[in-house]
C-alpha cells in the first residue's frame, strides 16, 4: 500500500462532525512570477472540519486585440507543450492542515503570459488519482451529508513576466478624469485606488486594478478632488496622489 493511499485511508476513517465540509484558503488570488524566477510555491490550507480532496487545474488566458480573454485548457497537453505545470495536481489536505503546490513555468519569456490556476475540492472516485477505493470514496461522500454543494473552490491568476521586464506608466488627470497608460511590457497594479476630497481625507472605498501591457485605463472623477493609489511596477512601489 503506497503512502498516498495510507494517508487517504487514515483521513477518511477519522471522526467527522455532522455536516462536515472542507474550507480552502489558497492565499493571494493574484501571483506574479518575475523574469528571473521559474517556480512559485502555493500553500493550500483547509480550515474546515473535513478532509479536502483537491484537484489543481491550469488554463492559459490568451487576450485578443480588444483585450478580451479566452481560456485555453492545458491539462490534457503533453508535458513539453504546457507552459505552466502544477505539481502535484492532486492534493489531500487534512482538516485544519496544509499542503503545498509548486507551479513550474517552462515556456518562453519574450512576452508576458497569464494562467488561471483552479483549486477545486471534489468527491473522490476510484481511479481519479487520489488512491481511494469505492468503499472509501462512498464513506467520504456520506460524511459530507449535503454533498458537493458544500465544496467551494478557488481560481487564482498567475502573471508570468518577461525575462527582461520594462515599466513605463504615464499618468495624467484632466477635468477630474484620470488616465493611466501602460507603455511597458509587463502588467502594473493600481492598488488601494480611490478618489478623495484631499490626500487621505474623505476617500471612497479602495479598489485594485491590473493594467496589462499596451492598455489604457480611464477613471472618472470630480474636479477639486484627487485620485490616490499605490503604483506597483514589478517590485517597485510608488505612492501616487494625482490632481487636475
Amino acid at each position: 500500500m503506497n503512502i498516498l493511499r495510507l494517508i487517504a485511508l487514515a483521513l477518511l476513517t477519522a471522526p467527522l462532525a455532522l455536516h462536515a465540509a472542507p474550507e480552502l484558503n489558497v492565499g493571494a488570488l493574484h501571483d506574479y512570477l518575475d523574469g528571473g524566477k521559474s517556480t512559485l510555491l502555493k500553500r493550500v490550507r483547509n480550515g474546515g472540519n473535513s478532509t479536502a480532496f483537491v484537484k489543481v487545474s491550469v488554463a492559459e488566458l490568451v487576450y485578443d486585440a480588444n483585450g478580451v480573454a479566452r481560456e485555453v485548457d492545458t491539462d490534457g497537453l503533453p508535458l513539453e507543450q504546457r507552459g505552466l505545470i502544477a505539481s502535484p495536481a492532486r492534493l489531500i489536505v487534512p482538516a485544519q492542515g496544509m499542503q503545498a503546490v509548486r507551479l513550474l513555468y517552462r515556456g518562453p519569456r519574450d512576452s508576458e503570459r497569464y494562467f488561471r490556476v483552479r483549486f477545486m475540492p471534489v468527491l473522490p472516485e476510484t481511479g481519479d488519482g487520489f488512491a481511494v477505493n469505492e468503499q472509501e470514496a462512498e464513506q467520504y461522500r456520506d460524511s459530507l451529508k449535503a454533498g458537493v454543494n458544500l465544496l467551494a473552490g478557488y481560481g487564482t491568476l498567475l502573471f508570468v513576466r518577461p525575462a527582461e521586464s520594462r515599466f513605463q506608466t504615464p499618468v495624467r488627470r484632466q477635468g477630474g478624469q484620470l488616465t493611466v497608460v501602460n507603455e511597458g511590457n509587463s502588467t502594473v497594479v493600481l492598488d488601494h485606488f480611490r478618489q478623495c476630497q484631499a490626500p487621505a481625507q474623505g476617500c471612497e472605498p479602495a479598489t485594485k486594478h491590473h493594467l496589462l501591457p499596451g492598455r489604457t485605463r480611464q477613471f472618472e472623477g470630480q474636479v477639486g478632488k484627487v485620485h490616490q493609489f499605490e503604483l506597483h511596477e514589478g517590485g517597485e512601489r510608488k505612492d501616487m496622489v494625482v490632481e487636475g
